[in-house]
């Protein structure tokens, strides 16, 4: 029997609807996670233990090749909540339509929430700290605030509720996204703050000299102390999740809520977030509810815009032909030989790279190759991993492995063996004896290019650009002496002038 096949039988036991006695709406809950990979101890992680996460694998179905279709948040949950590419939305650079000129989804496509409460359910976007307040706390409000959004396209803010999902109507099913700040707690490797609240909260901290750091970064001090902090924000979600569980079944409705968890892009490090290497956008996905086999695993690969068909049709909701994610816990689900992965404009800086990624293979497509990988960007040269990796490098102490990411120009082709090389450090682009491999990925990335309309195939308008660079969400400090402010000028001016020289 192919391994393929076994998939396929897989797929059909991995759900089997509820018994006719359970048979009410179900309820269907995103834990949302930012910045994190798939540093769990179910993933393979041996520092930590997360054994909120691992138990969710026990009782569910965890997917072992989950991939986001964008390594960027505001990209990534453009296309989440619509199901849908984001370079066929026109939703594809991060953080855009912020300006006076907006971007507007188009006919006849809806955000996932409003076809959840066209179907009559309860739907709200919340913290961590409003979804698990207690009903006492409830009985003196009610009320909730929408959490992080960040769509590039405008929208109805009706499609959300502003009471918490435990004071719906009798009877009524809920839609809700819980909110986790993931990676984004941690000091970067500097602060003492979250090391504190880590202590306090759980216990003990990670210590830096426990990590093992990936062979493509070096052993540094900065290095090390920020990828141990990062490691207790994995930690940290852990126990919010057990937390989250806890509070649905003291509500009684755990058994009937399917929960999804997954992060949004991996860690904001210097060559994961904003890079379709794994390291950007392998994500983690767990999923548990009823009538999912328990400690189901499912090898194949999946795109991200897949969890918002299968919450659909988990909810008995029929899928919008627009719509083109899939159900991929459907007993008629065929899984995919490909998933696809785009990374535009981050913020002012401008960049076009596409992937395709099999169960084996994953092949990238730099379409500006003379510009360096690291080109500069306001918010991630302020990191000090990042400072640390400019500095090490000029000073010649970093390897090839670490080195790669620094080079000044890129090959316009990558191709890597992610069973045998995991890091995705060899090329194999250029390597006779992988030739037809790229040829069948290239050609599936150019017909998917045209078959979904991909909007990154013609530069973004320079007054979209300009709006967007004007917008105050960039500029929060736009004194002419400010040094964000210069900074941010400076990078805008560099963009502009590459794409005169056609670089």
């Amino acid at each position: 029997m192919t391994h393929r096949i076994l998939i396929a039988l897989c797929v059909g036991l991995c759900f089997t609807p509820p018994a006719a006695a359970e048979q009410t709406r179900p309820n269907v809950v995103w834990v949302f996670v930012e910045d994190m990979s798939a540093n769990f101890a179910c993933y393979g992680e041996t520092t930590i233990q997360t054994p909120h996460v691992d138990a969710m694998a026990r009782q569910g179905v965890k997917f072992e090749r989950a991939i986001a279709t964008a390594p960027i948040c505001s990209i990534f949950r453009s296309s989440i909540i619509t199901g849908m590419y984001q370079t066929a939305t026109g939703a594809h650079h991060h953080r855009s339509g912020r300006g006076e000129l907006k971007i507007h989804l188009p006919e006849p496509v809806r955000p996932a929430p409003a076809l959840f409460k066209r179907a009559g359910y309860h739907t709200t976007n919340i913290s961590f700290s409003d979804f698990v307040r207690s009903d006492e706390q409830l009985e003196k409000n009610t009320k909730t605030r929408t959490a992080k959004t960040d769509y590039n396209f405008e929208w109805d803010k009706a499609m959300y509720d502003t009471t918490h999902w435990a004071a719906r109507k009798d009877g009524q099913p809920f839609f809700c996204q819980v909110q986790l700040r993931g990676g984004k707690m941690r000091g970067h490797g500097t602060g003492n703050n979250w090391p504190k609240r880590v202590a306090k909260v759980l216990g003990s901290r990670t210590e830096a000299a426990d990590v093992k750091l990936p062979a493509y970064l070096p052993d540094d001090p900065v290095i090390r102390e920020d990828w141990a902090q990062y490691l207790d924000t994995c930690r940290y979600t852990d126990w919010e999740v057990g937390k989250i569980l806890q509070r649905l079944e003291a509500a009684g409705v755990l058994d009937n809520t399917y929960v999804f968890f997954f992060t949004d892009h991996g860690v904001s490090h210097v060559r994961h977030k904003q890079f379709l290497y794994d390291g950007g956008v392998h994500v983690p996905l767990v999923v548990i509810g009823p009538g999912i086999e328990p400690g189901s695993v499912r090898p194949d690969v999946i795109g991200h815009i897949d969890i918002t068909a299968t919450s659909l049709a988990l909810a008995g909701i029929e899928k919008p032909e627009w719509m083109q994610g899939d159900d991929v816990l459907a007993d008629d689900y065929a899984p995919k030989l490909y998933v696809f992965s785009a990374r535009d404009r981050a913020d002012e800086t401008v960049d076009h790279i596409r992937s395709v990624r099999s169960e084996r293979f994953k092949y990238i497509r730099n379409f500006l190759p003379e510009r360096p990988y690291l080109q500069p960007n306001r918010y991630k040269d302020g990191k000090p991993i990042v400072q640390t990796m400019r500095r090490l490098h000029k000073e010649g102490k970093l390897n090839a492995a670490q080195a790669k990411i620094m080079a000044e120009t890129r090959p316009a082709e990558e191709l890597y063996d992610t069973v045998a090389d995991p890091d995705e450090l060899h090329n194999l682009a250029g390597d006779p004896a992988y030739a037809e491999t790229l040829a069948h990925m290239r050609a599936a990335l150019e017909k998917w290019m045209v078959e979904t309309n991909d909007r990154g195939r013609t530069p973004e308008p320079d007054a979209m650009y300009l709006s967007d660079m004007k917008a105050a969400s960039y500029r929060p400090d736009v004194a002419p002496t400010n040094a964000r402010a210069q900074v941010l000028h400076r990078n805008i001016a560099l963009m502009k002038k590459w794409a005169a020289e056609g670089k």
